[in-house]
């Protein structure tokens, strides 16, 4: 009597048609060959932490195509976040690279990942996109974006979510640091990566219902993020965290 439950799963496992045993060995192995992900790195210009992060996306399973693009050139640093007007400059070439992408792939899921000062970056180059051009999903890590900019006309350019990981114990750079040195859109003030993003007067309530805020919760600990500003990037986090995130569609 006890071998009938294992009888009957062999049975019903013989019942199953080949096509559906196929799709969901194909769904257990996804590949992403229509996936691009595009990650623009902090001030300090493409470093370590950022290969620790891609590595991470790589552990969690993500084999699509993948950029990193440093916007910072040869003048990284507190050069690079006060360089307001190129960066701004800087911000539309990045918006012709994704549009040029999406021209070549129309059907390609775009994804776009930065940390730090790069986040700016990431939301102009959001806003410099044509009005029928749309990423599918943005990750901004420990936004050095003042916390009352207007994400509206990003979140536009955006087809599902927008994910802020930000930590209150960010408060040497994303604290102390912008408030003496400045956030890259060049307010003197706690970092949005902090705290998190507000909502500003005459934003666009629509639009923000894409904002997704992640703040810092103490069992990322165990995935080596203590909620400085690099934990975000670290391979065991970024591969439990944000891979999940990456690998798995969003609504």
């Amino acid at each position: 009597m006890r071998k009938q439950p294992a009888i009957v799963m062999f049975i019903l496992f013989l019942c199953i048609p080949l096509p559906a045993l196929a799709q969901a060995a194909g769904q257990a192995a996804k590949h992403f060959s229509d996936h691009w992900l595009l990650h623009l790195p902090g001030i300090a210009g493409h470093k370590w932490v950022d290969d620790q992060m891609i590595l991470g996306l790589r552990d969690a399973g993500y084999d699509g195509a993948l950029d990193v693009y440093d916007w910072t050139g040869e003048d990284p640093g507190l050069t690079a976040l006060r360089a307001y007007k190129r960066n701004h400059a800087t911000a539309a070439k990045i918006a012709k690279m994704i549009c040029a992408r999406h021209r070549l792939h129309p059907n390609e899921h775009i994804i776009l990942t930065a940390h730090s000062g790069g986040t700016g970056l990431a939301v102009w180059a959001l806003e410099d996109l044509p009005a029928d051009v749309q990423v599918d999903e943005v990750i901004l890590l420990a936004s050095a974006l003042s916390p009352d900019y207007d994400l509206s006309k990003a979140l536009t350019h955006i087809r599902g979510k927008l994910f802020s990981f930000c930590s209150e114990n960010d408060v040497l750079v994303l604290g102390a640091g912008t408030k003496m040195f400045g956030t890259i859109d060049g307010k003197k003030t706690e970092a949005a990566g902090e705290y998190g993003f507000t909502f500003p007067a005459g934003a666009d309530i629509r639009q923000y219902d894409k904002l997704i805020q992640k703040p810092y919760d103490r069992a990322w600990m165990h995935y080596h993020n203590l909620g400085d500003h690099i934990g975000c990037m670290l391979r065991p986090f970024s591969k439990n965290v944000i891979g999940p995130l990456v690998v798995q569609p969003q609504s």
